[in-house]
């Protein structure tokens, strides 16, 4: 039951995440930060799947690296810049990125320790 939990909770971060990356996108990002977060979305959304369809442990750390490389990039751009983008951490979406990340990062890394304790089928 926990594990059915946890794999919905991630899934919906990534889900989130996803969204964000897609609404950023869609409000004309410039040359290759626009197609980066195209690819965020995207990836969000395979990933999302791959955690609820996928009772493995290569989905939960898809979810985590997922979370922790988009988060690091988006604190790189908020503190030094990052590929020619320097964000201020002042509206709704850069709010959400961040909450979504982080509970990836520890939702993966959690799903990662959480055995599924249903029975395997012979």
């Amino acid at each position: 039951m926990v594990s059915w939990v946890l794999r919905i909770v991630v899934a919906a971060a990534l889900l989130g995440s996803a969204g964000v990356h897609y609404f950023l996108w869609t409000q004309d990002y410039p040359g290759i930060t626009g197609t980066l977060f195209l690819l965020d979305a995207i990836a969000g959304l395979v990933l999302a799947i791959a955690v609820l369809a996928w009772r493995h442990w290569l989905p939960a750390l898809g979810a985590a690296g997922f979370g922790a490389l988009t988060l690091g990039a988006y604190v790189l751009a908020a503190t030094v810049g990052f590929m020619g983008n320097h964000d201020q951490f002042n509206s709704q979406p850069e709010y959400w990125g961040v909450i979504t990340e982080a509970v990836c990062v520890v939702g993966g890394i959690a799903l990662l320790f959480v055995k599924d304790r249903r029975p395997v089928a012979a």
